[in-house]
């Protein structure tokens, strides 16, 4: 009862007329970044991250957040429209959601998609209710030893679960701790790596470094895809799935709210192997696995709910640990910290009108996105149809409007321009920019946990070893790098004998 009491208080924050608004303006920006193809969340958040510098903090993660799983939502309607994963967590569903649409049943597949998506979210915005602020006063035990082996292990699992080699994943982390490094000492103040200018005195811009190597990469990358495909939109009648239709998708949705709220609390994990997950387990457990691939309802239903149920438990590490367990919640990190704020076990009791209202605004975003997506199919066809080149100057304008505004520095539009060009080339050949963000946002929290435990500890490292905290970590960083290890021999084993 104490939870719904909170929840009642953070309604009242995220009910105010301007965080209602922010919280439309994140979910139908992040509609049309998430339909886009290629884009997702991470760019569409970057790009508007330096809006909400301006704002308070709670506003401010309002419309990130909206931006987060409103994109979450609109990643389907490409996918069952053109075979074409508007953000890479709805790959699978394109298997059976494009075969429903050459059937006929495109606009019953995107309503299936749509209320699984918010079925899915609501059942992990009340898991997120009720079990962060009691994992947050567990973890005001936990000292600086313990808390650099959770940041690293954190990381490392993150950043080995990315989609990138190892050895390319490795690199984007070692030079993602070295950018981190840029600037003045964070105990001494002395600086470092600066090469002279001033502008590196607080360190690199996240805005700039994050909207070039996501906004820019994205903008060149694009420029090189040709789609000649163009959907159709269906009718407003063709929306309507049949009674058959649902009933075969009610378990689904259910199973896969459940198994999307588990893998967002694992770092690194999120919501691509959730997807997957839930696809694997709908085809096992189905009388007909044949029709899997072919246009199942199920194929369909359960991962895109496990898609948005992963949302909500994803901020869980974030919000009580203060660790993004995924790269989108890195830029939320970024957000709350320029406002002052550090997300950790200490969020919810000093700061409960932002964590209350967040939750709050989570579950009225669900129900701004229902209202939205369905409507506005004929919408996002349209934006479907507009050739890249002509959507790349604006994304383009947007991007060099959005870092300038931030502190109206020019040097900043040239870090901007060189992290896109790294971005891009990096990209070509493979690289995941997700681990080189996550170890940027970690690496300062990294260091300075690391240097006042040794502080402590006299400059002797067994103390990262003790205690039952900093023990456990590693015990679950062990055991993490076991199953990915385990399931990376087993894929191997599987395709040679294949």
């Amino acid at each position: 009862m104490e939870a719904f009491s909170h929840l009642l208080g953070g309604l009242a924050v995220a009910l105010t007329p301007q965080n209602l608004l922010y919280c439309f303006i994140g979910c139908f920006w992040g509609s049309i970044v998430g339909v886009l193809p290629g884009l997702g969340p991470l760019a569409g958040m970057t790009l508007l991250l330096p809006l909400t510098f301006k704002l308070d903090p709670a506003g401010a993660i309002i419309m990130l957040s909206g931006i987060f799983y409103g994109a979450m939502y609109g990643g389907s309607t490409t996918s069952i429209l053109m075979r074409i994963p508007g953000e890479a967590a709805s790959v699978i569903t394109c298997i059976d959601g494009y075969e429903m649409a050459r059937k006929g049943r495109a606009g019953a597949a995107l309503t299936i998609a749509a209320v699984g998506s918010f079925v899915g979210g609501v059942i992990s915005v009340i898991g997120l209710m009720l079990v962060a602020p009691r994992l947050a006063q567990a973890m005001l035990a936990i000292g600086p030893a313990a808390e650099f082996v959770m940041l690293t292990s954190a990381l490392l699992v993150a950043g080995i679960a990315s989609s990138s080699a190892l050895s390319k994943t490795l690199v984007m982390i070692v030079l993602g701790l070295l950018l981190a490094m840029i600037g003045n000492d964070p105990l001494t103040a002395a600086p470092r790596f600066t090469l002279g200018f001033l502008q590196l005195a607080d360190g690199l811009n996240f805005a700039a470094l994050a909207i070039g190597l996501f906004g820019i990469s994205e903008i060149l990358l694009s420029l090189k895809l040709k789609q000649d495909e163009r959907p159709r939109a269906p009718s407003l009648r063709e929306l309507l799935p049949t009674r058959e239709e649902v009933k075969q998708a009610s378990m689904p949705t259910l199973r896969g709210s459940f198994i999307g709220f588990i893998f967002g609390v694992v770092p690194g994990v999120g919501h691509i192997v959730s997807t997957y997950a839930s696809y694997a387990l709908e085809k096992a457990l189905s009388k007909r696995p044949e029709e899997f691939g072919k246009g199942a309802v199920a194929g369909v239903a359960g991962p895109e709910t496990a898609n948005n149920a992963t949302t909500g438990s994803a901020m869980i590490p974030l919000l009580v640990l203060g660790i993004p367990a995924i790269p989108v919640t890195a830029v939320l990190l970024s957000a709350l910290t320029v406002h002052g704020v550090q997300p950790g076990p200490l969020l919810v009791s000093e700061h409960p009108q932002i964590f209350w209202g967040l939750i709050a605004s989570m579950l009225i975003g669900n129900v701004i996105l229902v209202i939205l997506n369905l409507p506005l199919v004929s919408l996002f066809v349209s934006i479907l149809r507009t050739p890249v080149g002509y959507l790349a100057p604006l994304v383009l304008i947007i991007c060099i409007v959005g870092v300038y505004s931030v502190k109206g520095s020019a040097f900043d539009l040239g870090v901007m321009a060189l992290a896109g060009a790294g971005g891009y080339f990096l990209r070509l050949y493979g690289y995941d920019m997700s681990p080189l963000l996550l170890a940027f946002v970690l690496g300062d929290r990294i260091e300075v946990s690391f240097r006042r435990a040794l502080m402590i500890s006299e400059g002797d490292p067994v103390i990262f070893l003790q205690g039952p905290a900093a023990q456990t970590f590693l015990f679950l960083l062990v055991a993490a790098l076991a199953i990915i290890a385990g399931g990376a021999f087993w894929r191997s084993r599987k395709k040679s004998a294949g």
